[in-house]
């Protein structure tokens, strides 16, 4: 059975840190990108940062990037998100999404970050 079970959230203060996790079971973790999006109230769900199968390459979406860095531990089947320098506007709820070649989509049940300022 496919699970992405998101950890790591919580309030922060502005300026603050926090570290997600999401924990992959059920498929072959090496073999797809891993993927953080976010919703925010009201907002459509955005991509944050991508990390490739053997975590080569990376992407993140400007407002991100130099304050957010994505990671993966394929021996533990785990994707971070570290995410540093927080602002009031990442409040938001994170997903973690897995998807391959074959265009084969999952979705983690989100964790919740605010930060209050």
């Amino acid at each position: 059975q496919v699970q992405l079970v998101a950890s790591g959230g919580g309030l922060v203060q502005f300026g603050g840190s926090l570290r997600l996790s999401c924990v992959a079971t059920g498929f072959t973790f090496s073999r797809y990108v891993m993927r953080w999006y976010c919703q925010a109230p009201g907002k459509e769900r955005e991509l944050v940062a991508s990390i490739t199968g053997v975590g080569s390459s990376t992407i993140y979406v400007d407002s991100m990037k130099g304050r957010f860095t994505i990671s993966r531990d394929n021996a533990k089947n785990t994707v971070y998100l570290q995410m540093n320098s927080l602002k009031s506007e990442d409040t938001a709820v994170y997903f973690c999404n897995a998807v391959n070649t074959f265009q084969t989509n999952y979705w983690g049940q989100g964790t919740q970050v605010t930060v209050s300022s």
